[in-house]
């Protein structure tokens, strides 16, 4: 291997590792723990909220 293609690909493989860290891990993250929440409030929504039945 060649000097600048190892600097190529490290080049390319920072940008991949920023994307995926800065970019596209967080929009699931964020989709994930706000979909849960969804399904939590649509759930009580239909069922009543957790405790004892009220009077």
């Amino acid at each position: 291997m060649t000097p600048q293609t190892t600097g190529s690909n490290r080049r390319r493989e920072l940008i991949t590792f920023f994307v995926l860290a800065f970019g596209i891990w967080p929009i699931v993250a964020v989709s994930v723990v706000g979909g849960y929440g969804f399904l939590v409030w649509m759930f009580q929504i239909l069922y009543g909220p957790p405790g004892p039945p009220g009077h």
